[in-house]
């Protein structure tokens, strides 16, 4: 019997997420603070992303933030479930304003980062990339060891020069031992390649999906600002505290615990950002959130359909 990659994804996420995970809510202030509404210029933008764009204002599209609200929720609820059965999460975040970020989150939460260029082959062609891996452990007890001081000051900088270039690249996933169970991405444009390698592999993706890009393929769409400095703080920071959330679970089945480039903004007036509040306030008056849950879900269907 065939199986879709869709239905796979949902055995795989859905169907294990826990109902007593409720992430923290958004505040509607914080994500117009940070500036996640906003997208890029209108003729920059994707049509494919047209349902999740709110209005155009000075010629820039703004991100229906109801919409992003609820499937941030959606996605750091699947990202939970894979961290409560102990699975690995891959951040991905390569351009230099997330890349600071990406580091120090995944690393809070004992998860492994991409953040660099990524080198085509990193999932696809895990045997060759384990070797390389190999190699960095290798080189860093090598130069870590007593014996270094035998080889003369040009060996020794060879070898250094040489675990830099292999630490910078691979030092995120050295210890990931094999291939994740989900990745996260914050850009899903400049980290095609990345989208690519996850997508063919059937590897769930969680990506923060901007006006200017083509939602098919990912599994978990989060329409968002991804130039925002503050507003990848925020993906990242999220992401981080579920991840810690789902191992909390884990070990305490256990019986264990756990310690834990874009225009300038267009002129955000009183009447747009009255809009964009009352958006929250109509969607959380919604008897039982029953209008929301069908948004959703239309949304959701809508991705699944496009992608084969």
């Amino acid at each position: 019997m065939y199986i879709s990659y869709e239905a796979l994804c949902w055995i795989k996420l859905e169907g294990k997420v826990s109902m007593t995970y409720k992430p923290e809510a958004l505040c509607p202030q914080d994500l117009i603070q940070r500036s996640v509404y906003l997208g890029h210029k209108a003729c920059r933008g994707n049509p494919k992303m047209e349902p999740y764009i709110y209005k155009k204002h000075d010629g820039v599209h703004i991100i229906d933030l109801v919409k992003t609200r609820m499937l941030f929720d959606r996605a750091l609820k699947a990202i939970y479930s894979i961290a409560e059965q102990g699975g690995r999460v891959l951040f991905v975040g390569t351009k230099p304003h997330a890349r600071e970020l990406i580091k120090t989150y995944a690393q809070k939460c004992g998860q492994y980062y991409v953040d660099h260029r990524w080198t085509g082959g990193m999932l696809t062609n895990w045997k060759t990339v384990s070797a390389s891996i190999k190699r960095l452990k290798e080189l860093d007890e090598k130069l870590a060891s007593p014996e270094i001081v035998n080889y003369v000051k040009k060996e020794q900088l060879q070898l250094t020069r040489m675990r830099d270039g292999l630490e910078r690249k691979l030092g995120g996933i050295k210890e990931m031992g094999a291939l994740p169970d989900v990745v996260f991405v914050v850009d899903v444009v400049e980290e095609l390649i990345a989208v690519k390698e996850a997508r063919k592999l059937r590897i769930p993706i969680v990506g923060i999906v901007d006006t200017n890009a083509d939602p098919d393929g990912i599994d978990y769409i989060v329409p968002g600002n991804d130039d925002s400095i503050s507003a990848v703080e925020l993906y990242c920071s999220r992401v981080c505290d579920a991840v810690l959330a789902g191992m909390q679970a884990e070990m305490e089945k256990s019986g264990k615990s756990l310690k834990s480039s874009r225009v300038g903004k267009p002129g955000l007036d009183d009447q747009l950002l009255t809009q964009l509040t009352e958006r929250f306030k109509q969607a959380d008056s919604e008897k039982n959130g029953t209008k929301i849950e069908e948004n959703l879900q239309s949304l959701t269907k809508g991705s699944n359909s496009q992608t084969k």
